[in-house]
C-alpha cells in the first residue's frame, strides 16, 4: 500500500488519505498475462484493472489465483479485478481445453495437440469434445503425411509403458488418422491399452495405418475395455492386424493382465497383413461380444473376416467371440476365428442381430437416430451404427 497524503477540501477541512495498492501478477508455464502484463503495478482505490490472459499453442487457459474472491470471473481469460488492497494474482494454463483428468472432471480433448498430450498422463481420464478433423489445430504438425518426418502420428502408450486411464469420445467422430510406421510395434491411435484402462464412444474414420505388429485402427493391443467405438479406412502391418485392434489379449498371449473385453464395436476397414490378420481384430483371447465387421481381408496365415486367430482355450473356431459376424462378400472371406459369416443381405437384415439379442431397432432412414437402443438399423439398406452416431 502506498499513502500519497492529505487533501485540503474547499471547506478548509482534511479529507481521508489517497491511497495507491500494488497488484503483482504473474503466470504458469503455457501462457502469460498479456494485459496490464507481468510484474508489479500500482493503482489507485477503488480502480477497476482489466486482465487478460493468452495461451501459447498446445496450452488452454485454466484459472486465475491468488487473491481472487474480488475477480470478476476467475475462470474467465478476459476479466477484471478491482483494487481496495495489495493483491497478488497468477494466471493458469494447461495442457488441455480444461478438466483436471479426474474421473469426475476429465481432461477435455478439442485438437490435436490436447490428444497429443494424453502420453504424459497415461493414468488419467479424458473426454472428447468435439470432432477431429485434417482441418483441426494441430493436425500438420502432429497426424498427416508430413508429421513426425513422414511417420506420422505417434501412437499412444507402447508396452511396459501403457495408456491405463479412460477415454470416452461421448460420440464424436476423429478423422484423418495417418500413421507410417512399418518397423513399430503396438500401432494405433492408442499403441497398448492396459487392463485399467477404458476407451468408449469414439469413431475413427478414414483411417490410413500403416505398422509391423500389433496394428489397428483404433488399438494395436489392448489389455483393458473397448466398447461403442468403430473404425473405417485402411490398416496394414505384418503380424497382429485388425480393423479395429491388432491383438484384443492377456495372460495367453503374453499380455500383463487381461483378459481384455471388446462389445458392441465395429470395423469397415480394408486390411492387409501377414499373419494374424482379421476384419476386427487380428488376434485374440478374451471376451468379443455384439461386433461386426464388413471390410476387406488379404493375408498369408491366419486370416479371418472377423478375427484372425483366436487362441483362448485352444480352440481356434469360435472362443469367446460371442453374438459376432462379418460380411462374408465384402470381406472375400468365409471363415473366421470366430464370429458368424453372413451374405450382405443378411448383414443388413435386423432379423440377423435381433435373433442374437442386440439391443437393436429400425429407423426410417440413416439420418435417424432412437438413442433408447445402442444400436440402429434401417432395414435391407445399412448395416447396423451405434445410436449416437451423427
Amino acid at each position: 500500500m502506498v499513502v500519497v497524503g492529505l487533501i485540503v477540501g474547499t471547506t478548509g477541512c482534511f479529507t481521508p488519505f489517497r491511497v495507491q495498492y500494488e497488484l503483482t501478477i504473474s503466470s504458469t508455464e503455457g501462457g502469460e498475462v498479456t494485459t496490464p502484463g507481468e510484474g508489479i503495478f500500482t493503482y489507485w482505490e477503488g480502480t477497476t484493472v482489466n486482465l487478460t490472459a493468452e495461451a501459447e499453442e498446445c496450452y488452454h487457459f485454466v484459472s486465475w489465483t491468488g487473491n481472487v474472491s474480488i475477480i470478476g470471473n476467475v475462470t474467465s481469460a478476459t476479466t477484471n479485478i478491482t483494487m481496495n488492497c495489495d493483491y497478488s494474482i497468477t494466471a493458469n494454463f494447461g495442457l488441455f481445453a480444461g478438466g483436471n483428468g479426474t474421473a469426475e472432471d476429465p481432461y477435455q480433448i478439442a485438437d490435436w495437440y490436447h490428444l497429443d498430450n494424453i502420453r504424459n498422463y497415461l493414468n488419467s481420464h479424458f473426454i472428447v469434445i468435439n470432432d477431429l478433423d485434417a482441418n483441426s489445430i494441430g493436425y500438420t504438425e502432429l497426424a498427416s503425411e508430413t508429421a513426425n518426418e513422414g511417420k506420422g502420428w505417434e501412437p499412444i502408450g507402447i508396452l511396459g509403458l501403457e495408456f491405463d486411464g479412460t477415454f470416452d469420445g461421448q460420440g464424436y467422430e476423429i478423422s484423418d488418422l495417418f500413421i507410417n510406421r512399418p518397423d513399430e510395434v503396438v500401432v494405433g491411435l492408442f499403441g497398448c491399452v492396459g487392463e485399467l484402462a477404458g476407451v468408449r464412444n469414439i469413431g475413427m474414420v478414414n483411417a490410413d495405418v500403416t505398422g509391423g505388429s500389433g496394428v489397428g485402427g483404433l488399438v494395436g493391443a489392448s489389455t483393458g475395455e473397448i466398447t461403442d467405438c468403430y473404425a473405417t479406412g485402411s490398416v496394414s502391418g505384418e503380424l497382429h492386424v485388425g480393423g479395429l485392434a491388432g491383438a484384443v489379449c492377456g495372460p495367453l498371449l503374453g499380455c500383463p493382465g487381461g483378459p481384455a473385453t471388446l462389445s458392441m464395436s465395429y470395423a469397415i476397414v480394408n486390411v492387409i497383413g501377414i499373419e494374424d490378420v482379421g476384419g476386427l481384430v487380428g488376434i485374440n483371447d478374451s471376451p468379443v461380444t455384439n461386433c461386426y465387421s464388413m471390410g476387406s481381408v488379404t493375408g498369408n496365415t491366419s486370416i479371418g473376416g472377423l478375427v484372425g486367430e483366436n487362441t483362448i482355450q485352444n480352440d481356434p473356431v469360435e472362443g469367446t467371440v460371442n453374438n459376432s459376424f462379418w460380411d462374408t462378400e465384402t470381406s472375400g472371406q468365409s471363415a473366421s476365428a470366430g464370429g458368424t459369416g453372413k451374405t450382405t443381405a443378411e448383414m443388413q437384415d435386423i432379423s440377423t442381430f435381433t435373433d442374437a439379442t442386440w439391443d437393436i431397432v429400425v429407423v426410417a432412414n440413416p439420418g435417424t437416430r432412437n438413442p433408447a437402443y445402442i444400436w440402429n438399423i434401417v432395414n435391407s439398406v445399412t448395416y447396423p451404427f451405434l445410436s449416437w452416431q451423427l
